[in-house]
């Protein structure tokens, strides 16, 4: 059986825009709830949120992608007047605001307050404190708000991306340092984390965040691919193992497995591993994500494309991700 085509290359105009980088992720169920709450209907946001219960990773990825909604924050407060202590509706409105808040069309101090509110509502739940550590960029506040997410949840996925681009912006000025703390950070959470968790592909992260911050302050290429990021023993140990955990897993359904995916097809892509990234890319299908192909100061769509279309023109219509496990030993 010959193998499938291609997914289509992102389109141009509103499709680069819209479409290209879908916040959603793949997620049928959410994009319904989003398309009703955008008509001013809440009904499929509450049953959704209900029947999404205490899968904290897809609950923080649904009501993050809920919030981005214009009218979100006024949609939840609706939701409110009609289920007072609504812990959904609380921590909608929280992120909600948290979003507004990064936009600067509301009080940061407003956001804080929402998402403690939220989080006096439901004391188990960690999404109003991955509201908390969006706000924050660096220092022992994060760091505490940190704790609090992997009190509530260990391997929170998405508060240890965050975590990570903090950390990677520290200390910018020793310029390349493999001893860097983000290192450490994401060393210890991917040997700490089950055998089937995605906190596997954090040290890629780590890797591609630092290089974001180095690059940022200057004190590394602008051009990923030019700049020797990826080259170096620390990098071909996380892409290799990180490459390998993913041709193993076989929970394709966490609701951000599409970052992941889009770090290590970014990465080996930036390394030359054309195989990899070739078998990445495939998968990802129409999944692109912004980060990391905005880093340093890109048109993520752009990055995309070219990296997208010059990995599957080079590899031809053979890869696969069986015949990329097969020559990954080759080619690290």
């Amino acid at each position: 059986m010959p193998p499938p085509p291609h997914p289509p290359l992102l389109g141009p105009g509103r499709e680069r825009t819209a479409q290209a980088f879908d916040s959603a992720l793949g997620d049928c169920e959410l994009v319904v709830a989003r398309t009703a709450l955008a008509q001013g209907r809440r009904q499929a946001a509450r049953s959704l949120l209900l029947h999404t219960g205490d899968d904290w990773d897809r609950r923080g990825h649904r009501i993050t992608v809920l919030a981005r909604e214009p009218y979100a924050a006024a949609w939840a407060r609706d939701w409110l007047l009609a289920e007072p202590g609504s812990a959904d509706a609380s921590v909608l409105l929280a992120l909600s605001l948290v979003r507004r808040a990064r936009c600067r069309k509301e009080d940061p101090a407003a956001a804080r307050e929402a998402c403690r509110a939220a989080a006096a509502l439901a004391p188990a739940d960690p999404t109003p404190w991955l509201g908390l550590l969006r706000l924050e960029r660096a220092g022992k506040e994060a760091d505490r708000i940190f704790a609090e997410v992997c009190r509530r949840h260990p391997d929170h996925h998405h508060a240890h991306h965050l975590m990570a681009a903090r950390l990677a912006e520290r200390q910018t000025e020793d310029g390349p340092d493999p001893r860097h703390e983000v290192y450490d950070f994401a060393d210890r959470a991917a040997e700490r984390a089950p055998a089937d968790s995605p906190l596997a592909v954090l040290p890629v992260v780590a890797h591609t965040e630092r290089y974001r911050a180095l690059a940022a302050a200057g004190r590394a290429p602008a051009d990923p691919d030019a700049s020797g990021h990826w080259s170096g023993r620390r990098a071909r140990r996380a892409l290799r193992a990180a490459f390998q955990w993913w041709l193993e897993w076989e929970h394709d359904d966490h609701p951000r497995r599409h970052v992941d995916l889009n770090f290590l097809a970014h990465a080996t892509s930036c390394a030359g591993r054309g195989a990899e990234a070739a078998a990445l890319f495939r998968r990802i299908g129409r999944h692109a994500t912004p980060a990391p192909w905005s880093y340093p100061d890109r048109d993520p769509c752009a990055a995309f494309r070219a990296a997208r279309a010059r990995v599957l023109g080079a590899a031809g219509d053979g890869v696969s991700r069986q015949g990329a496990l097969r020559d990954v030993h080759l080619l690290f």
